[in-house]
């Protein structure tokens, strides 16, 4: 790594799904090796990608959930952006970024806990997946996403 050029943000989207019930999708990751972190899907947008694609091709890759499952509610006003923690710098995404700048989408899920499948991509994302309320996110994500998801529930929170 040249510390002369400063590392970029990677292009992300970021999925905050919500059931009838108001409760939000949420997976642990299968390579969690320490502590019990659990996070709502999101992935890098590949070039030339159009952000809604990346979102719709992120959701079904990490959870088997296809767009005539979905209704979109809607889109965070700015880039959410993150460091990853000194440590994983380098180390991550071929070393090329300091952390992501995400655009996060509000889904609401119109199918039926039957049409969840970790299994669809492969290699899966997840181990597991639960509903939780949206109040309890922050507890369960990683410390360095902490800011991001306090910054998602808050803009989307009138609308889930």
């Amino acid at each position: 790594m040249n510390d002369s050029v400063p590392l970029a943000y990677r292009p992300c989207v970021g999925i905050m799904l919500v059931n009838a019930q108001g409760k939000v999708f949420v997976g642990k990751r299968i390579d969690n090796r320490e502590g019990d972190w659990w996070q709502m899907p999101q992935g890098g947008v590949d070039d030339g990608e159009d952000l809604r694609d990346a979102m719709l091709r992120e959701l079904w890759e990490e959870t088997g959930v296809k767009n005539g499952h979905v209704i979109v509610l809607a889109q965070t006003r700015d880039e959410v952006l993150y460091d990853l923690p000194p440590e994983l710098v380098g180390k991550l995404w071929g070393g090329k970024y300091r952390g992501q700048r995400q655009h996060w989408f509000l889904l609401r899920f119109e199918g039926e806990d039957k049409d969840i499948n970790l299994r669809a991509h492969r290699p899966p994302e997840f181990a597991e997946w639960k509903w939780v309320e949206p109040e309890t996110l922050v507890d369960l994500i990683v410390p360095f996403k902490k800011r991001v998801y306090r910054t998602v529930v808050e803009e989307f929170r009138a609308l889930i």
